[in-house]
């Protein structure tokens, strides 16, 4: 059985960091490639950073130069670093694997920023 956990996330203070992770099982995690979600209430899903099987990354606009995500292929771990969080980046993150047609989501762990 496949599963992806989030964890990490919590109140911070605009300015702060914030390092979410996505521990997974039941695939092989080197092979997938991976990306962190986020939702506000109200809005829809976005994509917020993504690394591919072989380590390429993307980045949304609005999170690029702040946020940073990367893999432990060994501990089949994929890692969202958040620095210089904005009230703005309050949201439920979630991460998502993805191998042609398999796709797995975590349930999601929920980032919020005060001003």
């Amino acid at each position: 059985q496949v599963q992806l956990v989030e964890s990490g996330g919590g109140l911070v203070q605009a300015g702060g960091s914030l390092r979410l992770s996505c521990a997974t099982s039941g695939l092989i995690f080197s092979s997938f490639d991976m990306g962190w979600y986020r939702q506000a209430p109200g809005k829809q899903r976005e994509l917020v950073a993504s690394i591919t099987s072989s380590g390429n990354t993307d980045y949304a606009d609005s999170v690029k130069g702040r946020f940073a995500i990367s893999r432990d292929n060994a501990k089949n771990t994929v890692y969202l670093q958040m620095n210089s969080l904005k009230p703005e980046d309050t949201a439920s993150y979630s991460c998502n694997a993805l191998r042609g047609w398999r796709e797995y989501w975590g349930r999601g762990t929920q980032v919020t920023v005060s001003s």
